[in-house]
C-alpha cells in the first residue's frame, strides 16, 4: 500500500517534536515579527493620515486636536520590536535548525547502522552518502519552510482580519476568507501542482551526485579504458535533464509568486474599497479608511516565504521516503541475550543471497566450525563469499538459509552491542577518519587513557613517528589517513584492534598493500597477541595471512558473480 505524504515524514515530524519548546519559541518569535510589521504599517498610516487632515483643518480654520504622543510611541515601539524580533528570531531559529539538523543526522546513522550487510549492497556508497548529507539537509526545511512559515501566515490573517472585523464585520470575514484560500493555494495546491516535477528533481540531483562522484573517483580507469569521453557525455546528459526539472520547478515558484502578489493586492484593493465606501457612509474616519489596507499589505511578507518552500514539497518527501527506507526487507535487529564468554563459534549450512544477486546466492550450504581460542585461516579467489563469512561471523549479516550460533546460542537472539564489543574486524581498507590520531584510536575504548594509547602505537612501531608529529596525539591524520603512508596508516588501524582487546579477531587480507618489512613486523606483532582468542583471517592464499592452526578452502561453486 502506497503511504500518503504525511505518513512518510511522520518519523522526522515526530523527532522534530522532540524539541518543541523551542520550535514554539521560534514560532512565537517569527508572530512577534509579522504582527510588529503589521503593526507598524497600520499605526503609521493612520498616524500619517491623522496628521494631513488635522492640519488640513487647521489651515480652514477649524480647532482640531491630535494627540501625536501615543501614536508616535506605537510606530517607535513597533520599529523597534520588529527589528529586535526579526534578529532574535534569525539568530534562534538558525540555532535550533542546526541542533535539529545533528538530530535528524544522528538518527538517520543509527537506522543506517540497523542495516544488514546484504542491505547496505543494495546501493552504492555515494548513494548513502547522499542519504546522510543532502537527504538530512532537505529535511531541515519541514520546520523553517514547511511547518512554522505556514503556521505563522495563518496567525497573520486571523489578526488582520479580526482587525478589520471590529471596525466592518462584513468586509473582516470576506477578506479573512479570501486570504484563507490564498493560503491554501500557495500550500497545499503549489505542493500537489509540482510534487511530480520536484520529486523528480530530487531524484535527478541524487543522479547526478553519484555520477559526478564515481566520475571523478574513476577518472584513471576511464581513461585508462577509453571510456572518459562516454560518461562525460552521460554526466551531460543528466545535467540537462536536471536542468530541465529545475525550470519546470522554478515556473511552478514563479506562477505562485505571481498567484500570491496578486491575491495580496486584490484583498488591498478590496478592502480599500469597502473602507471608502463605509467612511463616505460616514461608519469609519478616514485614517481608519487608510490603516486597514495597509494591515493587509502587511500581510505579503509573511505570504512571500511559502512559495519557495512548498515548491520542493515533492522533493522533501522524496527525501524522508529514501531515508525511511521502507522497502528495506533486512534489518539487523538486536537480541536480549548476553554475548557467552569464550563463544564456540558455529556456521550450520549458512546461506547468503544478496539482493543484487538474489537468483546467485554469496553462499550456498556452508558449515564453518570455530572453538575459542582456534586460528582459521580461510582462503579462496575473488567473489567466493569469504568476507561473506566473515560478516556472518561479526554480526554484520544474517544468513538467509542456515544458522550461525555462538556456544549453540543463535547469534541473531544475543544483544548486538554486546556481541559487537567481543569482536575485533580488521578489514581490507584502512578505514581512518580525518581526525586526530587519538581520536581514530578511541573509536575502539573511549575510555582509554593516553598511556595505553602510547602502548598499542609501541606494539605496532608507530610511537616514535607519532611523537614527532607537532601534535603528537592530536595531530589530524587527514582524510583516510592520507598523512601517513600506506604502511603506516595500516599499522594504526592494528594499533586499534589491539587497543580494542576483542575475544573474536577477524583479519581480511591483513597484510593487503604493505612491503614485505611492514607486513613481517605486524605478524610478529599479532604472533605476540593473539595467543587466547579466536582468529579467523581471510586472504586468497595461505602467504597472505598470518600464522593459522587449521585452513579452509573455500570451494567454488560455478561462476562467480561480482566480487565483494
Amino acid at each position: 500500500m502506497k503511504q500518503s505524504d504525511f505518513d512518510t515524514l511522520t518519523p522526522w515530524l515526530r523527532l522534530l517534536l522532540q524539541q518543541r519548546r523551542r520550535l514554539w519559541v521560534g514560532i512565537l518569535l517569527m508572530a512577534m515579527t509579522v504582527g510588529s510589521a503589521v503593526g507598524l504599517l497600520t499605526v503609521s498610516g493612520w498616524f500619517i493620515t491623522a496628521t494631513a487632515l488635522t492640519g488640513l483643518l487647521l489651515a480652514a480654520g477649524i480647532a482640531a486636536t491630535l494627540d501625536i504622543y501615543v501614536p508616535g510611541a506605537g510606530i517607535r515601539a513597533f520599529a523597534l520590536s520588529r527589528t529586535v524580533s526579526r534578529y532574535l528570531e534569525r539568530l534562534y531559529n538558525h540555532d535550533t535548525v542546526l541542533r535539529l539538523l545533528a538530530d535528524l543526522r544522528t538518527t538517520a546513522f543509527d537506522r543506517l547502522t540497523t542495516l544488514s550487510g546484504a542491505h547496505l549492497t543494495r546501493l552504492r556508497a555515494a548513494e548513502w552518502l547522499n542519504r546522510l548529507t543532502s537527504d538530512i539537509d532537505t529535511l531541515d526545511n519541514l520546520y523553517l519552510r514547511l511547518f512554522a512559515p505556514p503556521l505563522v501566515s495563518a496567525l497573520g490573517v486571523a489578526l488582520v482580519a479580526g482587525l478589520i472585523a471590529l471596525f466592518l464585520p462584513l468586509t473582516g470575514l470576506v477578506i479573512g476568507l479570501w486570504l484563507a484560500v490564498l493560503l491554501v493555494a500557495l500550500t497545499w495546491g503549489l505542493a500537489r501542482r509540482s510534487r511530480r516535477a520536484s520529486a523528480e528533481l530530487s531524484e535527478r540531483l541524487e543522479q547526478l551526485r553519484v555520477h559526478t562522484v564515481e566520475h571523478l573517483q574513476g577518472l584513471s580507469e576511464l581513461t585508462a579504458f577509453g571510456t572518459l569521453n562516454h560518461h562525460q557525455l552521460e554526466l551531460q546528459l543528466r545535467t540537462q535533464a536536471l536542468e530541465q526539472r529545475q525550470s519546470e520547478v522554478v515556473r511552478h515558484i514563479a506562477h505562485a509568486n505571481a498567484l500570491g502578489t496578486f491575491g495580496i493586492q486584490s484583498a488591498v484593493v478590496m478592502t480599500l474599497l469597502a473602507t471608502l465606501l463605509a467612511f463616505q457612509s460616514e461608519l469609519i474616519s478616514g485614517p481608519v479608511a487608510v490603516m486597514l489596507p495597509l494591515a493587509v499589505m502587511a500581510l505579503g511578507e509573511a505570504f512571500a516565504l511559502l512559495p519557495k518552500a512548498f515548491g520542493h514539497w515533492g522533493g522533501t518527501v522524496a527525501a524522508a521516503r529514501r531515508l525511511n527506507d521502507e522497502s528495506a526487507p533486512e534489518r539487523l535487529v538486536s537480541g536480549t541475550r548476553s554475548a557467552p564468554q569464550k563463544p564456540h563459534l558455529h556456521l550450520d549450512r549458512v546461506e547468503v543471497r544478496y539482493p543484487a544477486h538474489r537468483h546467485w546466492p554469496a553462499l550456498t550450504d556452508f558449515t564453518l566450525d570455530l572453538p575459542y581460542g582456534v586460528r582459521v585461516g580461510l582462503v579462496g579467489p575473488s567473489g567466493i563469499g569469504k568476507s561473506t563469512v566473515a560478516h556472518l561471523v561479526s554480526g554484520l549479516l544474517h544468513p538467509t538459509g542456515g544458522r550461525v550460533t555462538a556456544s549453540e546460542q543463535p547469534l541473531a537472539t544475543i544483544d548486538r552491542s554486546a556481541w559487537l564489543a567481543r569482536v575485533g574486524y580488521m578489514t581490507q581498507q584502512t578505514d581512518l577518519f580525518n581526525e586526530s590520531v587519538a581520536s581514530n584510536l578511541l573509536l575502539a575504548r573511549p575510555e582509554a587513557s593516553d598511556d595505553e594509547l602510547w602502548q598499542v602505537l609501541y606494539k605496532v612501531g608507530l610511537d616514535s613517528l607519532v611523537r614527532e608529529l607537532p601534535g603528537q596525539l592530536e595531530t589530524p591524520v587527514g582524510e583516510g589517513g592520507r598523512q601517513f603512508s600506506g604502511g603506516e596508516a595500516r599499522r594504526l588501524t592494528l594499533a586499534r584492534l589491539l587497543l580494542k582487546d576483542p575475544d573474536i579477531v577477524i583479519l581480511d587480507e591483513p597484510f593487503s598493500g604493505l612491503d614485505t618489512l611492514t607486513a613481517d613486523g605486524i605478524r610478529a606483532v599479532l604472533e605476540d597477541w593473539l595467543p587466547g582468542r579466536t582468529l579467523l583471517a581471510i586472504g586468497h592464499d595461505s602467504s597472505a595471512l598470518p600464522k593459522v592452526e587449521h585452513l579452509v578452502t573455500m570451494p567454488v561453486a560455478g561462476p562467480l558473480p561480482d566480487s565483494r
